[in-house]
């Protein structure tokens, strides 16, 4: 990935909407080979996807919480249990005194009181610790711009 990629990738993730033209135009190419820059990167897998950046708040995902899941077992295998809740955003294997981090966004914490009694309900799970957001600062989007360090 090159400067131009990179300026792209930017470009794109302040408005995906853009027409090919503007985006050339904003990085210094014609809009078909910015068509063929970007078709590569999904083809590469850099852009894995284009969708809306939604307000949870305007649609009903005020509460915002963070689960730390303890197990008894290797959670590693139960990807699909996490996904089959439709609060949990994201799901990660970590490591330290819990096994899993997920993400969770509902309406109210009676919902979430919801998720936490279903999640008790996969196969390992032994415990969680709910951490509730009050306030979001800001969330940053990962950056094109800063390549990653050179191995070495």
């Amino acid at each position: 990935m090159d400067h131009i990629d990179r300026a792209l990738l930017a470009q794109l993730q302040q408005d995906a909407t853009q027409s090919y033209a503007a985006l050339g135009q904003a990085v210094g190419l014609s809009a078909g080979a910015t068509h063929e820059r970007v078709r590569k990167l999904r083809e590469r897998g850099v852009i894995r996807r284009t969708m809306a950046d939604v307000d949870p708040a305007a649609v009903g995902g005020s509460v915002l919480a963070y689960v730390m899941v303890e197990s008894t077992a290797w959670m590693g295998d139960s990807a699909k249990d996490f996904a089959a809740l439709p609060e949990i955003l994201e799901a990660h294997i970590i490591a330290g005194s819990a096994s899993v981090l997920v993400k969770v966004r509902t309406t109210t914490t009676e919902q979430l009181q919801n998720v936490l009694r279903r999640i008790y309900g996969i196969d390992g799970v032994s415990g969680t610790q709910a951490t509730v957001v009050l306030e979001t600062f800001f969330e940053r989007p990962v950056s094109p711009q800063t390549p990653p360090p050179e191995a070495t």
